[in-house]
């Protein structure tokens, strides 16, 4: 845990809503999440996490209320523009090409901060793009810093699970990242493996990065976050500090309890 309440708001929900016809997935939330942090979202199944996961990074648009980004309302910005603006995701499966290689997987990621962009970037003088090789080493960069750098040419196709899950991370950084969006990271992962990604989002927090989690894994969430927030039928039911949360009663009734059964 970062353990940081005085650290800037980055992302701020306000009465946030979704319907589908006339299904309220998600009502009126209201959450921050602070620079530097690890914020946990939790929730039965059908509880709305990942549809606020869709909202906040444009997939989906808000039916009512509004989203905030540093200050800024965001709230009907498209992914592209999202992500340009520091939010990046990973899915609950990830999404991988599995033809492209660890280095061009990462590079896709780094491309959409290059000033020319991935199209652009190949019309330069010289025969070579601009911007190619500050992307290349970005890419290595990156690699290294997760601990794939040793699986750079090997195709994503050939990776383990675990590895994969690592590549989309490293992906997403690719993007530089202000709040990272990391749903069901650790779902599938072993023991060591769990380990090693808590390393890592823990490392990406201490660098000032905001990180927002969906997870199911209890004690991965218990362990990792400073503040968590429980969703339930599409509304927050709780929200706090890690030993607060697991011990208030309500949370226990709807979630908690069955996960120690």
């Amino acid at each position: 845990m970062t353990a940081s309440n005085t650290t800037s708001v980055l992302l701020e929900l306000i009465d946030v809503g979704k319907s589908f016809g006339g299904l309220q997935a998600v009502r009126g939330v209201s959450m921050q999440v602070r620079a530097a942090t690890i914020h946990a979202l939790i929730g039965p199944n059908g509880a709305g996490k990942t549809t606020t996961f869709n909202l906040i990074n444009g997939i989906l648009p808000v039916s009512t209320g509004r989203i905030l980004f540093e200050g800024v309302d965001i709230t009907g910005w498209p992914v592209h523009k999202l992500a340009a603006a520091g939010i990046a995701r990973t899915f609950q499966t990830p999404r991988l090409f599995d033809e492209m290689t660890v280095i061009e997987t990462v590079m896709c990621g780094c491309h959409l901060q290059g000033r020319l962009g991935p199209l652009g970037s190949m019309f330069s003088l010289g025969g070579k793009p601009r911007e190619e090789q500050a992307v290349l080493d970005r890419a290595v960069e990156l690699l290294r810093r997760v601990g794939l750098d040793g699986l750079m040419d090997e195709k994503a196709a050939n990776l383990s699970y675990g590895h994969r899950r690592v590549l989309e991370v490293a992906r997403a950084l690719g993007t530089n990242p202000k709040l990272l969006l990391l749903d069901e990271v650790a779902a599938g992962l072993n023991p060591t493996e769990t380990q090693y990604i808590a390393g890592l989002i823990r490392q990406f927090a201490a660098d000032g990065m905001a990180i927002l989690l969906v997870e199911h894994d209890m004690r991965f969430v218990m362990e990792m976050s400073d503040k968590v927030t429980v969703l339930n039928f599409g509304e927050i039911l709780a929200e706090g500090l890690p030993d607060d949360v697991a011990s208030n009663p309500s949370v226990i009734e709807a979630y908690i309890g069955s996960w120690e059964e």
